[in-house]
């Protein structure tokens, strides 16, 4: 996983409540399990045309013009901006998956479902709650200004819009140190692997018939 840095990246503004997981990356697309290449996919049915299929040319496919991610001043963004209970839906990861793979790193909502939001963590994202005057503030101040950016400072802990305002967010502390350093579940076991070494070596010693081949 990736470790956060500062970020200063442009804004895109999803201006819909309650986007669910089957919205962020359909139901046809969860046959894979290797976490990259949904990119494409985030959003299909609202940014082509029609259906999308796994394995086909997306480059082909015929795109709505009036999805937001199809606008050619919100291309290259890095921060999604949206409305409350974002995430809502079934536990998918390829949800947070997508939204990586497109090349976001941060997603702003007045609130998010639970799964969706535990999930952002383990796959290098971070979802950040504002309350819902500060996100209205922040849509007025997007659509106003073509190319606009926020300043992400995960370790401060602070939003800084680009007149120089700044909002800090809270973030639980485990989850803040993780995100730092790059480190997912498989990451964190790892930081023990002498220790596993260890104890399995010990095991071997004392009790053989564990680890005896059949």
């Amino acid at each position: 996983m990736r470790a956060f840095t500062p970020l200063n990246g442009l804004v895109v503004p999803l201006d819909r409540a309650n986007v669910d997981t089957d919205a962020l990356i359909p139901k046809q697309f969860l046959k894979s399990i290797r976490r990259s290449g949904f990119g494409p996919n985030l959003f299909d049915a609202w940014r082509y045309l029609d259906e999308g299929q796994p394995g086909q040319d997306n480059s082909q496919r015929p795109l709505n013009p009036d999805f937001i991610l199809n606008q050619s001043r919100y291309q290259g963004g890095q921060i999604l901006l949206a409305r409350e209970n974002f995430g809502c839906g079934s536990s998918r990861e390829h949800a947070p998956w997508a939204l990586d793979d497109y090349g976001f790193r941060v997603i702003i909502a007045p609130s998010f479902a639970d799964i969706f939001f535990n999930n952002c963590f383990k796959n290098g994202l971070l979802p950040i709650v504002l309350a819902p005057d500060l996100v209205d503030r922040l849509f007025g101040e997007v659509v106003a200004a073509p190319g606009y950016r926020l300043s992400v400072d995960l370790a401060a802990q602070t939003l800084q819009t680009p007149s120089g305002v700044v909002f800090p967010f809270a973030v639980d502390a485990f989850r803040k140190d993780c995100l730092l350093r790059g480190l997912d579940e498989i990451g964190l076991t790892l930081q023990h692997e002498g220790a596993i070494h260890d104890y399995e070596a010990r095991r071997a010693q004392t009790e053989p018939w564990i680890f005896a081949s059949p």
